[in-house]
């Protein structure tokens, strides 16, 4: 009998960190204790803003401090960059109109976006996210810095987008042991392995995409039945009807500046901060201000004004759903329990539109934003021989085939087949002594290739001279438990056979991905530097601000030594800030004004716990 060697690490100093690189936001999570904890930078927001921010010298900075700047100088940054993840110009036009630096596309079908005189691909981009994203994960595990991963993916990224996924997490120097589906990753950290039988549908309307899976639980059993969604429906899509509402009454005011994509991006910022105002209370303010040009724009928008502009967009999720019940076989009653994930789901007319359209109340007990990362941090522990016991059955969400002659498409892995699997087909010659076969594989439901999703080309060589339809070559799909493919072809009749590793169209050749690790390599010490010097910086403007709006109504209560060190200390900081390139210089400059604030804090402080204390005898103190 053989026997498989498994490469399982029960060693909880060798822990894997499970992942959710999101559209909007990125965060990490870590099995420990018997259950999944979110990593929090310092007991903050755990989620990490998916913002890069590129200064006009410098490296791109990421993160909380990348949003910040997205309010100040909104023309220098990418939000979104999962969106265009795998994907070639074509597929992205509609994306672009928000994009406020040139876009184009390599001869390998690779996008790529021209900043400051410098070209990055989707990758490169979610490498810098992974990279923030790891690097707040490691400062909260006590010096461990593990390098296995566990990434989630929308359910319906295809193999491009998943390929590009391993791409990012490869130049971000991690090591990615699985990637899961987004629904599936939720549906363990809400522990539904535990229940002993039912069907689950998971509703995950995140940032830029939306997906919906149908799960089935039968003895320990756990199995993607059906899933459905679109790569290009989120938060962002809702958010863009209010910013098209403010367009429609701006446009006569700022002309072309309308068509700006730093306008553009400014004003979703504005209108993604009402949306978030709208699901706490019944109204909120759409505030935009343009300082340059000294605009102010203000409106009043009700939740049952918003309601009515996102509506369409909500029943396209809902029509996503029915998609999936009907592939699964499936009447709406028959689904047992409903989550929600994504922070999108906050929204209560997406909670009171699937609630009606499932006819049972949604789970909504774990943060949507944290749900996935927390069960990819499940996973992780499972992979590093964790004593969990569950068996995760996911599914393609859309069929793999090949071009035929005349260009229609033969499918060779169906939609909602399971995953891991293999396939393997028997296909021939169509010209007498055709010694080699072109093979365009595609992705999709559509009966012609040309309306298909293009995954790549390959060719095999060597075939022996001989009629047409005499040869005969098996074809095999492999698609592992990641959801990457791989095809393989084999002349059956003579032993001919060649292995072909299909590289997606707009995926990255390992040639590609090394030159880029080197370059990550060689310049490591000035990255460090460079991005200390930025968090540095976004620091100081922070205390600056943070000062200021406390000075005009404590100015005269300090004194006039105290006022001048702190206005010389300000002033010193913010000449740092604007133009210093050297590091120990700004650190220097950002200890002097926490030095000088000292006085101010201890005013404040005073007058906080004299407010506290007023009207109090000595026995209530």
């Amino acid at each position: 009998m053989a026997f498989l060697e498994l490469n399982v690490l029960n060693n909880p100093q060798d822990p894997i960190i499970g992942i959710d690189l999101g559209t909007t936001n990125s965060l990490a999570a870590i099995f420990r204790d018997g259950r999944p904890h979110i990593l929090r930078p310092h007991q903050q927001d755990s989620r990490i803003p998916s913002v890069i921010h590129f200064p006009k010298s410098g490296n791109p900075i990421v993160g909380r401090a990348a949003r910040e700047h997205a309010y100040s100088h909104p023309g220098t940054n990418l939000f979104s960059v999962k969106r265009f993840m795998g994907r070639g110009l074509a597929d992205v036009k509609g994306d672009l109109a928000e994009v406020p630096f040139p876009v184009s596309e390599t001869e390998h079908g690779l996008l790529q976006f021209d900043i400051h005189g410098k070209t990055y691909t989707p990758q490169e981009l979610s490498a810098l996210i992974l990279m923030r994203v790891h690097d707040v994960a490691c400062q909260q595990l006590d010096g461990i810095m593990p390098q296995r991963v566990v990434i989630t993916v929308p359910a319906y990224f295809d193999d491009a987008q998943r390929q590009a996924t391993r791409d990012a997490a490869k130049l971000a120097g991690l090591d990615v042991v699985r990637i899961i589906n987004e629904p599936t990753a939720a549906s363990l950290a809400y522990g539904l392995d535990q229940k002993k039988d039912g069907t689950v549908a998971v509703y995950d309307l995140g940032g830029g995409t939306f997906d919906v899976s149908i799960l089935s639980i039968e003895e320990g059993v756990f199995r993607v039945l059906a899933t459905s969604g679109d790569t290009h429906l989120g938060g962002d899509d809702l958010d863009r009807t209010l910013v098209e509402v403010a367009l429609e009454e701006l446009r006569p005011q700022v002309g072309e500046l309308a068509e700006d994509p730093a306008f553009q991006q400014g004003l979703r910022l504005a209108a993604e901060k009402c949306k978030i105002e709208l699901s706490r209370a019944p109204e909120a303010d759409f505030h935009f201000v343009v300082p340059e040009r000294n605009l102010t724009w203000h409106k009043h928008v009700s939740r049952e004004e918003f309601e009515a502009l996102v509506a369409p967009l909500i029943e396209r999720t809902l029509d996503a759903c029915r998609r999936a019940m009907a592939d699964a076989g499936l009447h709406n009653d028959a689904i047992d329990e409903i989550v929600l994930v994504g922070g999108s789901t906050r929204v209560p007319a997406v909670q009171r539109r699937v609630e009606e359209f499932f006819g049972k109340k949604p789970h909504t007990e774990l943060n949507p934003d944290e749900v996935v990362a927390m069960g990819a941090a499940v996973q992780g522990h499972i992979l590093a021989g964790g004593t969990r016991d569950i068996l995760l059955m996911d599914v393609t969400p859309l069929s793999l085939g090949l071009e035929t002659m005349g260009g229609a498409t033969a499918k060779i892995i169906l939609r909602n087949s399971p995953i891991p699997c293999q396939q393997t087909e028997g296909f021939t010659t169509y010209a007498d002594n055709q010694t080699g076969v072109d093979f365009h594989i595609v992705q999709g439901e559509r009966e012609l290739a040309a309306d298909c999703r293009s995954l790549g080309k390959m060719k095999l060589s060597g075939i022996p001279p001989m009629p047409a339809g005499m040869a005969r070559v098996m074809v095999r799909f492999q698609l592992d438990a990641n959801g990457v493919l791989i095809v393989t072809a084999k002349e059956e009749s003579t032993g001919t056979q060649a292995s072909i590793e299909v590289q997606p169209m707009h995926g990255l050749t390992d040639d590609q991905v090394e030159e880029m690790l080197q370059a990550s390599f060689d310049h490591a010490r000035e990255d460090f530097d460079a991005s200390l010097l930025a968090n540095l910086k976004t620091e100081i403007g922070t205390m600056v601000r943070a000062t200021a709006a406390h000075m005009d109504d404590a100015r005269d209560r300090l004194d006039p030594e105290t006022v001048a060190d702190l206005d010389e200390a300000i002033a010193a900081a913010q000449r740092a800030a604007d133009g210093e390139t050297d590091v120990k210089v700004v650190q220097r400059a950002r200890d002097e004004l926490e030095r000088a604030t000292l006085p101010l804090a201890a005013l404040l402080m005073d007058g906080v716990a004299k407010q506290a204390l007023t009207g109090k005898s000595l026995d209530e103190v």
